[in-house]
């Protein structure tokens, strides 16, 4: 299996190839500078294993949530690709790439939970658990939310991702003594959009380019300065 994979839905860039569970990764945290990055990203990974485009299975979208910007650049850059090779598409979250990344660096890590901070005083938020075979699985359903107000299963984990860096005190309070720690500094990578995208492309989770759309989580993007 061949697949791409592209996330640039924070102030971290990255793509990635996944080539027979192998998997390249071009990674940087460069905030507004995407849109100059990912394409010579993508090229490097393609001309380091001599292949092009059409020799691929799918693309791995990181489908969001994040910035408005960021998740719309990946989406156009994914689009353009697969729409010239003719590619099926594998949408993946962007939290749980993050959780994803969390489990790969802690194998004791059974349950993440997943903070993006969302800006206007919101968190991005997902609970996920590490599933049978070390993938990020999720429980419930993620949320545009404040930290106040999370919804959380009742088990112990750990604290992960930026929100967990702006909101430490209200999610502390909230969770409790379910947090086992807290990382911080954890971004979603392509290398992850990959390893879940292959699973996803292996279990009939790929969608035909013009379904795959962005996850925002929330319905007004765009409020008016008087509204924030």
């Amino acid at each position: 299996m061949k697949l791409l994979a592209v996330e640039t839905s924070t102030d971290a860039c990255s793509a990635a190839l996944f080539i027979n569970g192998e998997i390249a990764e071009k990674f940087a945290v460069a905030p507004r500078e995407h849109t100059k990055l990912i394409l010579p990203m993508i090229d490097e990974l393609m001309a380091e294993a001599q292949l092009k485009p059409q020799q691929l299975d799918a693309i791995g979208l990181s489908r969001g949530p994040g910035s408005f910007t960021g998740v719309r650049i990946a989406g156009g850059v994914v689009q353009g690709i697969a729409y010239g090779a003719d590619l099926p598409v594998v949408p993946v979250s962007t939290l749980a790439a993050i959780a994803q990344d969390f489990f790969n660096q802690h194998a004791e890590a059974e349950l993440s939970f997943t903070a993006m901070d969302a800006r206007m005083n919101e968190i991005f938020w997902g609970a996920y658990q590490r599933d049978a075979l070390g993938l990020a699985e999720l429980i419930g359903a993620e949320a545009v939310t404040p930290a106040g107000e999370v919804i959380f299963p009742d088990l112990a984990g750990f604290g992960v991702g930026s929100g967990w860096g702006v909101y430490a005190d209200q999610l502390s309070q909230r969770l409790g003594a379910r947090v086992q720690g807290v990382e911080v500094d954890v971004w979603p990578r392509a290398a992850c959009i990959a390893q879940l995208g292959a699973y996803g492309f292996a279990n009939g989770l790929a969608v035909a380019v013009e379904q795959a759309m962005p996850v925002y989580l929330r319905d007004k993007v765009a409020k008016k300065q008087s509204e924030r």
